[in-house]
C-alpha cells in the first residue's frame, strides 16, 4: 500500500498537477492539506476525476483557509472529521480528518502554524497537538499520522538552524509535543544521515538552492512502521510551473513499486552556514 501526504496549498490551483501525479505515482492513499475548499466545492472540482481513478474520498474543508482530505483506493471507513476535544481559534478549524484505509487508521492533519513563539496562536498549536496525542493514544495499533506538522523535529531537518532562531517550528515545546505522540518518523528512519526536506519557500530561489525544511511527516505506530519498505520525498513534484511550496512524502508498505530507495535518492542540502 502506497501512502502519500501532500500540502497542496490550494487544491484548486494544484489540480492540473495533482491529477497527473496520481496517474504517475498511483498512490493507494493520499492525505491532502491546505485544500482551501469547502466540501461541496471539493466534490465539484475533483469528485468525478477521483471516481474514474478508483478513489473514494473524505474531505473536511472551510473555504479559503485550511482544509484536509483523504483519498483512498483501498477502502474508506469510520471517517472522523476534526479531533475530539480539539481547541479552536476561536472556533475549531478544518485541520484533521481520519479514516480506516486498507486496515490502517490514517490521519490527515494540518497542524496550526504557531506564528510567533508564546503568541496566542502558538499556545493554540500546542493545545491542538495535545488533542491529537489523545486521539492517537485512544486509536488502534495500526495507524499513521500524515501531514503538514509545521514542526521540524531536529536541526538536521533545517537547511540552517541559525536562520530559524526565534521562530516557531523549532522550539523545544513544539518538538516535545510531536515527540509526545509516541510515533516513529519513518522518513528519518529510512534516511538517518541525509538532510531531506519537504518544504521550500517560494521566495529567493529557495528550492533551486535547496534551502528547505522537513515539516511534512509520516508518523507511524510500531506495528505499521515495521511494514515500511520505502519512504521518500518526491522532489520532482516541486519543480516546474505552478507547484505547491511542499513536495509529496511517499511511504510504501509491504511493497515498493519504485524500489526501496524510491525513484531517486533525496539529494543532500547545501551545507549549513
Amino acid at each position: 500500500m502506497r501512502v502519500v501526504t501532500w500540502n497542496v496549498n490550494s487544491v484548486k490551483q494544484r489540480a492540473p498537477r495533482l491529477l497527473p501525479w496520481l496517474d504517475e505515482r498511483r498512490p493507494d492513499v493520499v492525505c491532502l492539506q491546505e485544500t482551501k475548499l469547502a466540501d461541496d466545492a471539493f466534490d465539484a472540482l475533483l469528485g468525478a476525476e477521483l471516481a474514474v481513478r478508483g478513489y473514494e474520498y473524505a474531505a473536511h474543508g472551510e473555504g479559503r483557509w485550511n482544509g484536509v482530505a483523504i483519498l483512498s483506493r483501498v477502502g474508506l471507513a469510520d471517517v472522523v472529521r476534526g479531533l475530539e476535544g480539539e481547541p479552536g481559534f476561536p472556533h475549531p478549524e478544518a485541520r484533521a480528518v481520519a479514516a480506516i484505509c486498507g486496515g490502517v487508521r490514517v490521519h490527515s492533519v494540518y497542524v496550526p502554524n504557531g506564528r510567533v513563539p508564546d503568541s496566542d496562536h502558538y499556545h493554540y498549536k500546542l493545545a491542538w497537538l495535545a488533542a491529537l496525542k489523545d486521539v492517537v493514544a485512544d486509536g488502534p495499533d495500526e495507524a499513521l499520522v500524515c501531514g503538514d506538522i509545521n514542526v521540524a523535529p531536529t536541526d538536521a531537518d533545517l537547511y540552517d538552524a541559525a536562520a530559524f532562531k526565534d521562530n516557531t517550528h523549532i522550539t523545544p515545546a513544539e518538538r516535545a509535543a510531536v515527540a509526545a505522540l509516541g510515533l516513529r518518523d519513518v522518513v528519518r528512519e529510512r534516511w538517518p544521515d541525509e538532510r531531506v526536506f519537504s518544504y521550500w519557500d517560494y521566495r529567493a530561489g529557495a528550492f533551486h538552492q535547496d534551502l528547505g525544511m522537513r515539516i511534512d511527516l509520516v508518523l507511524s505506530t510500531d506495528i505499521t512502521a515495521r511494514r515500511v519498505i520505502a519512504a521518500w520525498v518526491d522532489r520532482h513534484a516541486r519543480k516546474g510551473k505552478g507547484p505547491s511550496d511542499h513536495a509529496p512524502v511517499v511511504v510504501d508498505l509491504d511493497d515498493a513499486p519504485d524500489g526501496d530507495l524510491g525513484p531517486m535518492v533525496p539529494p543532500p542540502s547545501v551545507r549549513a552556514r
